[in-house]
């Protein structure tokens, strides 16, 4: 599913729609290779998203009503963008402070301070 050399694929199995969300509501829109190319990027290469993970996880969300999809036509190819819905802009707030909550707690089991209380 994900090829990472830092983390296991258990590890980042749920974490990817949060990803998304994220990427997705600091930017406009985004195609699928640019999303894999920022969290490449962001995560300093320690997550590298395959299009077997990335797009089966775009095509969820966008059934789940929190993407829309933009075709365009670049270089005589069809891109396709990527863009939160009003559903996708509500959904991402609260899934991103999920994401950072669950990492405090994994800071609380794992015998580190968390960053404010």
């Amino acid at each position: 599913m994900y090829y990472c050399s830092m983390y296991s694929r258990e590890i980042l199995k749920g974490i990817l729609k949060p990803i998304i969300l994220k990427l997705l509501s600091e930017n406009r829109r985004m195609y699928g290779y640019e999303i894999t190319q920022r969290v490449k990027t962001l995560s300093q290469d320690k997550i590298l998203i395959k299009e077997g993970s990335l797009y089966p996880t775009l095509h969820a969300l966008t059934k789940e009503g929190y993407l829309v999809t933009e075709s365009v036509m670049v270089d005589n190819r069809t891109r396709k963008y990527y863009s939160l819905t009003p559903r996708g802009k509500e959904a991402a707030h609260p899934m991103i402070e999920e994401v950072l909550e669950f990492r405090e707690t994994l800071k609380l089991l794992f015998g580190t301070k968390p960053a404010s209380a």
